[in-house]
């Protein structure tokens, strides 16, 4: 059981999916055997996708962070990777802000992979499993100049407000299933 009464769910099913350069990716949930996996893929990051992702410079991750990345309940906490072979090209999670109906969310995608769509179907997928577990609300805090991010965000079709403090940008997006939102989804497969 989990902390709001509801049946634990199973992991998210493993996906193949497609990038917009005809690449095939796989989109699958995170677990303990990915943490080599993930301290590779975040050393791998240059500083200043680093430093938009973590609002600071941040080289290596810690072994309680990694623990924590790693393992999730698929309930009020879960992340997802974006792979080929047995290289992660992004990451993506949420984590439930009790007792809301709300979640954070957040994602970083290699430098070499962004703008590829990796990104967009990260968040993609996450939403979808959020939805699966009743949450309602994405909130993220991104650094206004993190354009990219915001342009992820923008063209997810998720109904978005925002607001700005000290060049930070605050959004909460709304995970039902707008026109916009579907048409996205279905222009991307």
């Amino acid at each position: 059981m989990t902390n709001d009464g509801t049946q634990r769910t199973e992991p998210p099913a493993t996906h193949d999916a497609l990038l917009s350069d005809g690449s095939v990716v796989q989109i699958r949930p995170i677990d303990a055997s990915d943490a080599a996996r993930l301290v590779r893929f975040h050393e791998s990051l240059s500083p200043e996708t680093t430093r938009l992702r973590f609002f600071s410079f941040h080289p290596h991750l810690t072994d309680g962070e990694v623990a924590r990345f790693t393992h999730v309940d698929h309930h009020d906490r879960e992340a997802l990777v974006a792979a080929v072979g047995d290289d992660l090209l992004g990451v993506a999670r949420y984590d439930r802000l009790e007792p809301s109906r709300d979640a954070e969310v957040a994602f970083v995608v290699s430098d070499a992979w962004q703008g590829s769509g990796v990104g967009s179907l990260l968040l993609e997928h996450l939403a979808a499993r959020a939805r699966a577990e009743h949450l309602e609300r994405f909130v993220a805090e991104t650094l206004s100049e993190n354009g990219r991010m915001l342009k992820v965000f923008a063209a997810s079709g998720l109904t978005a407000t925002r607001s700005w403090d000290h060049g930070v940008v605050h959004l909460v997006m709304n995970l039902d299933l707008s026109a916009e939102a579907v048409i996205v989804a279905f222009s991307r497969q």
